[in-house]
């Protein structure tokens, strides 16, 4: 699959057209938003409230979520400008540095019925003042005494996080009371070539963990039935806390960063979507490290699989996985290589994925069309340092002997062969022995989840945890700023 880049592209809402022909749409105005948007510093004052997520079947559901108080200072967004309103799904990502000393204050504005409500972070030894004792956490509830809680801790170590609601957890993350904390390591590789919009060089204290761009994605899924049971209760005024039958359960709504497909390729903070405000639209150029920040959210676990390449486990949940074989020599890193992550509640795992082409047997390019792997033969056993190209197919034309069948089925792609372009002049698929292809053409590739059910929203194919990684071709400018 193909697409053509431009300029500039209007907004075009999600439910004035089919899902399959919006996704399509989506790509071919190549909007290229995401990076991992958030809130930075080191005091969070953060508000949970009741509000309503939107799904692109035209439903509107009732949840809850954190969001930023409005009473207090206005966040510092990063790392472009966005909003943070009273309640989102998921929660603010809030963005801190090795070493800080992080303070969050959480005021309970969640209807009476709700109960209480706290937050657990895990990863992190956390000191507490106000509220009142919870089973899991120190709890915030709606006495004018005792309705705000500060959580203090250190963030000790880089890496990807989550936090959720230790109140009810079974009710209240369901309703959408969860969310993520990303740690940038103090001594990031100032050899690593930072990217534009990317937090950091480094994801970890280690040269090995450099990256040029990064996306965060939280999954979790969503049963409407659950949610219309708690809003019956909270018009009803029932003295809370809210009890909720969440068995059996049977989720209709799977989500990435709060929406499903297509929803999640349109932009961040895009005003469609007031209450969800993170998109989940990934795009690199070949060649580039690119960091995945994955988080399972919910309660099942999701098998996020994606194809283009297998990518490198760095770590999971904030343990860099190395080994050392002498005190002499550092450690290496010693992740294993997947192509799907299992998306365990409550873990994180943070991986590299990149792409170059390799292996496709012809000139990802376009044979003749100028470039020239900067100085290097098709016998180089290397990459053209500038574009990324893998040198020995330069100025491979079509046809070409098909890939070895145990790359790209069965082994190191996973995708069956990319689609080459279309013709700039009559929109016409590439002929046989065509020796350019459209220089503004990428390679599209799905990111998904392996579980069938879970790419559809409420029964309906295709939508919930699907998404596709957009390589576009190196002369094609991303502005995650979108």
């Amino acid at each position: 699959m193909t697409y053509s880049m431009t300029k500039q592209a209007p907004a075009v809402p999600a439910r004035l057209c089919r899902m399959a022909l919006c996704a399509l749409l989506w790509l071919a105005m190549g909007l290229a938003s995401a990076a991992v948007p958030g809130i930075t510093g080191r005091n969070f004052d953060l508000i949970a409230r009741d509000g309503r997520s939107t799904q692109p079947d035209g439903n509107s559901i009732y949840s809850w979520g954190y969001g930023c108080d409005s009473a207090a200072p206005a966040p510092q967004f990063v790392p472009f400008a966005g909003n943070c309103p009273l309640m989102q799904i998921p929660g603010p990502t809030m963005i801190v540095t090795e070493g800080q000393q992080v303070t969050v204050t959480l005021t309970n504005g969640l209807p009476s019925a709700a109960g209480n409500t706290s937050i657990v972070f895990p990863g992190f030894d956390v000191t507490v003042t106000g509220g009142v004792p919870g089973l899991l956490a120190q709890e915030a509830t709606h006495d004018a005494a005792t309705n705000k809680v500060v959580y203090n801790f250190t963030a000790t170590k880089p890496g990807t996080y989550s936090y959720y609601s230790g109140s009810q957890p079974d009710l209240q993350i369901e309703m959408g009371m969860y969310g993520a904390i990303v740690v940038l390591p103090a001594t990031a590789q100032t050899a690593c070539a930072k990217g534009a919009s990317s937090l950091s060089s480094s994801a970890y204290d280690h040269p090995a963990t450099c990256y040029n761009r990064e996306y965060l994605f939280q999954f979790a899924e969503m049963d409407s039935r659950i949610h219309q049971q708690a809003q019956d209760q909270v018009l009803a005024g029932v003295r809370g806390p809210i009890i909720v039958n969440t068995e059996p359960y049977q989720p209709n709504y799977y989500l990435i960063n709060g929406r499903s497909m297509p929803d999640l390729m349109d932009t961040s903070y895009a005003p469609n979507y007031p209450n969800q405000p993170y998109n989940a639209n990934p795009h690199m150029h070949p060649g580039e490290l690119l960091l995945m920040r994955v988080i399972g959210q919910g309660r099942w676990q999701h098998p996020f699989h994606f194809h283009g390449n297998h990518a490198r486990v760095l770590a999971r949940d904030g343990n860099l996985i190395t080994v050392q074989n002498d005190t002499v020599t550092p450690a290496r890193l010693a992740g294993p290589l997947l192509f799907t992550i299992p998306t365990v509640s409550g873990q994180t795992v943070d991986a590299i994925f990149t792409w170059t082409g390799q292996g496709l047997n012809w000139d990802v390019y376009g044979a003749n069309n100028g470039h020239t792997c900067n100085g290097l033969t098709v016998a180089s056993p290397g990459f053209d340092p500038v574009t990324k190209e893998y040198c020995p197919d330069h100025n491979k034309a079509l046809p070409v002997v098909p890939p070895d069948p145990n790359v790209m089925a069965n082994g190191l792609w996973y995708g069956g062969t990319p689609y080459l372009g279309l013709q700039s002049a009559n929109q016409t698929p590439l002929p046989p022995g065509q020796t350019k292809i459209n220089l503004q053409a990428g390679y599209a590739y799905m990111w998904h989840s392996h579980a069938e059910r879970e790419i559809t929203t409420n029964d309906v194919f295709p939508g919930g945890m699907m998404m596709m990684m957009i390589i576009d071709p190196p002369n094609a400018t991303i502005d995650e700023t979108l």
